[in-house]
């Protein structure tokens, strides 16, 4: 018998298996579904999500996704909750609890508790017939015909599909109030993700130095300005200090190429006119993707409108947005 072969046959069933019960849930999107999003829309306090076992662990995980995408979000054990924890929900809250089957002696225990506190409640299940989804406001429809595990026992299918499903409720919560990306990095100022979301080219490029030159400047001028600022480039100004072109090490190394005799070279002779520059103001991410796009490794900063100094793609490194 090749076990590997037969490992991987196992693996590949499984993920089939999961992605077919995960569309398969698209089906189950209806107007309970819409509904419960505009109740969450429309409270004044915070999402509670709950379960018990492995749909405990799938809660936690809504909770986070929820608070990363706009939605204030408690995470509530729904054991501890019968043992004092219960006190965290307050009327204005919205309580969404998750449940395979529904009928869990916890879950039994919880839902007369919450119905007492008057709250909104969506059940978040797999069997639509159970005493939950009977006695909740919403259900989110997660039903799936059997688990990935060949016992049908460990919760493999049901909790990718409430972990889908969380996720779709999640990006609908998102979108129906116009979060942006810049909200996102508001949220998730640590990080590589969070400085792709809110470091601007204005935040960087003052720590390098700002080489320039005016066009007449001779050979001499111009390479003791690139050599000495060590950004392998120099910006070119017009005497009303107008950014005019770049010349680059590039620049000089095809300058030999073209000019037999070096002598009365100027800076208007060698530059690259009208180069690409990027403003202050903008993401440093696009600054990259600029970089990427043409192939080099610095690029002109503009403040309104007028030269300002150099991004280099080594501060872009140093930043972890590489």
């Amino acid at each position: 018998m090749n076990i590997t072969k037969n490992i991987k046959s196992i693996a590949k069933k499984v993920l089939h298996e999961e992605a077919a019960a995960v569309l398969k849930l698209a089906d189950y999107i209806n107007s309970d579904f819409e509904a419960c999003v505009e109740a969450i829309l429309a409270i004044k306090g915070r999402v509670v999500v709950t379960g018990i076992g492995k749909s405990a662990n799938i809660a936690s995980k809504i909770v986070a996704t929820l608070n990363s995408t706009g939605t204030p979000a408690l995470f509530m054990h729904a054991a501890d909750a019968i043992h004092g924890d219960l006190g965290m929900i307050q009327s204005e809250d919205f309580v969404i609890c998750l449940s395979k089957s529904g009928n869990t002696p916890e879950i039994k225990v919880l839902v007369p508790l919450l119905k007492r506190k008057g709250v909104q409640l969506a059940a978040l299940v797999s069997n639509v017939d159970s005493y939950l989804a009977q006695q909740a406001d919403f259900i989110l429809n997660a039903t799936i015909e059997r688990e990935a595990c060949p016992n049908n026992l460990a919760p493999t299918t049901s909790t990718t599909a409430h972990l889908a499903l969380g996720d779709a409720l999640a990006v609908c919560l998102l979108e129906s109030r116009n979060f942006s990306s810049e909200d996102f990095g508001a949220l998730h100022p640590g990080g590589s993700l969070g400085k792709r979301l809110y470091l601007k080219v204005g935040d960087i490029y003052t720590q390098n130095a700002a080489p320039k030159v005016k066009t007449d400047a001779n050979l001499k001028e111009i390479i003791i300005e690139i050599s000495s600022k060590r950004l392998g480039a120099t910006a070119v100004t017009n005497q009303a200090d107008n950014l005019v072109g770049i010349i680059t090490d590039g620049d000089l190394r095809r300058m030999l190429s073209n000019f037999e005799n070096l002598s009365g070279i100027i800076a208007s002779d060698i530059m690259t006119p009208s180069p690409l520059t990027i403003d202050c103001n903008e993401y440093a991410v696009e600054a990259l993707a600029i970089m990427q796009k043409k192939n080099i490794t610095q690029l002109i900063v503009t403040k309104t409108g007028a030269f300002a100094g150099f991004v280099h793609l080594h501060d872009l490194l140093k930043e972890g947005l590489v």
